[in-house]
């Protein structure tokens, strides 16, 4: 009789771990729980034993495999920066929850000449195109925009031309 209740307790315990999802993040790192919802940008889950609910973004996050059927959902790509060359490559974020999961390394900056001579939409993209090389020479695939100005006309300089800024914070896995 105690070899039946050692072995019901021992299987017991296997099936009940066996219901837990598994989230494989791009650094490694693999977090058991149940994933409550996957929203566009965000996946809600509670970490195994807990109740409170936890925010990974979906950038964080390679793929999640659920325990009761074993399914595996792949969740994102891995984007791999190797340098400035790689300035493509780096999505600019602009909610602080798609970040969840990520981490901060360090403000980046992105910004045209005070005199110069672009239209708005040309100095917007200029800006952003300094932006991302600058998060790309810190090898981060990320970028959270904090700040987006643009001066046209008298606000911007004597010339009548118009400048464009654009601070942000990089963001690797």
């Amino acid at each position: 009789m105690k070899k039946f209740l050692l072995l019901a307790v021992a299987f017991l315990g296997f099936a009940a771990n066996a219901q837990v999802d598994k989230i494989y993040k791009h650094n490694g790192e693999v977090v058991e729980g149940k994933v409550i919802r996957l929203d566009e940008y965000t996946v809600i889950f509670k970490y195994d034993g807990e109740d409170a609910e936890n925010t990974f973004g979906k950038y964080a996050i390679e793929k999640i495999v659920y325990g009761k059927t074993g399914r595996v959902e792949e969740v994102t790509e891995k984007i791999v920066v190797n340098g400035e060359d790689d300035w493509e490559k780096v999505v600019i974020l602009e909610d602080k929850s798609y970040i969840a999961g990520l981490k901060k390394v360090g403000e980046v900056r992105g910004k045209t000449g005070l005199i110069n001579f672009q239209t708005g939409n040309t100095g917007d993209k200029k800006a952003q195109k300094k932006l991302k090389m600058d998060a790309a020479k810190q090898g981060c695939p990320f970028v959270l925009l904090t700040a987006d100005k643009t001066t046209v006309g008298a606000n911007s300089n004597a010339l009548g031309g118009s400048q464009a800024i654009k601070t942000g914070v990089s963001y690797k896995y």
